[in-house]
């Protein structure tokens, strides 16, 4: 059974671990860029205090998690054991309940990302050859409109 709760400031390690997992797996195509140290620092000293962070959690641990803020959806993570069973619809699913709109950036490459966010009402917004982010590999602008 996989429970939604808030992140707390423990779940660092555990959701940089689903992180790097799920990047190395699901987006082997990106270089890869931190090390582990560098994602656990990340995670724990900017990207928790920053933003609204759920985890899902299974018996084993931290299933998945998504990161957001008032405007934009930072991060949607699902660790490759538990992709395909849910775990992602149900944590974007709180991310968007307040119907405020929101945007999020995926790499074009990233073909099931973008089925899951067009199949979700998400439009595409633009296109890019990747110059702007840290990967230097081309990405999409999606947009939910509420």
């Amino acid at each position: 059974m996989i429970v939604l709760r808030r992140a707390m400031a423990e779940d660092a390690q555990a959701i940089a671990i689903v992180h790097r997992t799920a990047m190395r797996v699901s987006l082997s195509f990106l270089p890869e860029l931190h090390t582990a140290d560098e994602d656990l620092r990340f995670f724990a000293e900017r990207f928790l205090p920053a933003n609204t962070v759920w985890v899902a959690e299974s018996g084993a641990g931290i299933a998945g998690y998504i990161g957001f803020d008032h405007d934009w959806i930072h991060h949607l993570y699902v660790a490759p054991a538990f992709q395909g069973q849910g775990v992602g619809p149900r944590l974007l699913a709180l991310a968007l309940a307040d119907g405020h709109q929101r945007q999020l950036w995926t790499f074009q490459q990233n073909a099931r990302a973008r089925r899951f966010y067009e199949a979700r009402g998400f439009v595409l917004v633009a296109l890019t050859d990747g110059a702007g982010n840290e990967e230097k590999t081309p990405d999409a602008l999606y947009e939910w409109r509420g």
